[in-house]
């Protein structure tokens, strides 16, 4: 069996002296969708945070590609190709559409692939090249959630980390994320889905763990968690 991309070694993270992170283990293979699912709170956001540095574990190893990325700068993380689509979606709103899938290439100087990444985002995203001369800010929260996945394809992502990509869409947006998050994965591009929607991500993933209370308490095949009883009554509503 390969090795796996992401391997989370006993994560620990506290903040202040709320510890929202208790010793988890988690790993992700080439080309696998995995979900993290759970209830507001559990951690999950928390754990993506501090996979791409944005916060400092207070114990436990991240291995990503193989090395240890406690040295690794944050800048440094896309350019490795750990990218993440934060919760809120974090576009730059002042910034037309066509300038914030270009600011997902900013690691990159190869203009004519770069060109050619933009015409293949607007391929999965044709609303987006409909509205690229267009000022982010002024788009629906579909359309943004759209622009900050499409930007972090313009990095060429090794791991594609998304936060709550469902977040206050609208359900029929919704299941249109999913699509072009399908399409994502079928491209072989391997990615850990943090989401709400359990159902909606299960269905969508390889294999899940669930998060609760900052500990997983299960790891399964995406299909087997959607038979799980428990699972149904806590998070599907069955």
């Amino acid at each position: 069996m390969s090795q796996a991309l992401l391997q989370i070694k006993d994560l620990k993270v506290a903040y202040g002296g709320i510890h929202a992170v208790k010793g988890i283990n988690l790993e992700v293979n080439p080309g696998e969708l995995v979900a993290l699912i759970g209830a507001n709170g559990a951690g999950k956001s928390t754990t993506l945070k501090t996979l791409v540095g944005m916060v400092k574990p207070a114990e436990g190893e991240i291995v990503f590609k193989g090395q240890s990325t406690a040295r690794l700068p944050v800048y440094d993380y896309v350019r490795e190709g750990m990218v993440l689509v934060p919760e809120g979606r974090g576009i730059f709103s002042r910034l037309t559409v066509e300038e914030n899938l270009q600011m997902g290439a900013y690691t990159r100087n190869d203009k004519a692939e770069i060109a050619s990444d933009l015409e293949r985002v607007f391929g999965l995203f044709p609303r987006l090249k409909e509205r690229h001369k267009q000022l982010a800010g002024t788009l629906s929260g579909g359309e943004q959630q759209m622009v900050a996945i499409g930007r972090a394809m313009m990095s060429r992502p090794k791991l594609l980390l998304l936060d709550e990509p469902s977040m206050g869409l609208a359900p029929i947006i919704v299941q249109k994320i999913f699509e072009i998050i399908r399409m994502i994965a079928a491209e072989g591009v391997t990615m850990l889905l943090v989401e709400q929607n359990a159902k909606l991500a299960l269905q969508t993933a390889n294999r899940g763990y669930v998060m609760e209370s900052g500990q997983i308490t299960l790891a399964d095949s995406a299909e087997n968690l959607l038979a799980n009883e428990a699972i149904q009554k806590a998070y599907l509503g069955e």
